[in-house]
């Protein structure tokens, strides 16, 4: 059915006058925004996977300075005994 389609319509006048070189213009132009867009994705992706990586890195290293420490069996306030003299 679309075969059968795709051939009435290269049959007309005006498809015959799209088989020049505009044709290909029309085809170029295409081919070109959609690697734009192709790229523009690509790098965007890119970039957000490199700063996630990024933050979590920096994540890491800020709790590795807390590792070792911790607060079970420590009182938070210890009491000041006076001695009387």
């Amino acid at each position: 059915m679309g075969v059968l389609l795709l051939l009435l319509l290269l049959r007309t006048p005006a498809a015959e006058a799209l088989m020049e070189p505009e044709f290909c213009y029309i085809l170029d132009a295409i081919l070109f925004l959609y690697g734009i867009v192709l790229t523009a994705i690509y790098c965007r992706l890119k970039f957000s996977v490199y700063r996630a990586s990024q933050q979590g890195a920096t994540k890491e290293k800020e709790e590795a300075v807390y590792v070792g420490l911790s607060s079970e069996g420590q009182e938070t306030y210890e009491t000041l005994e006076i001695k009387s003299s």
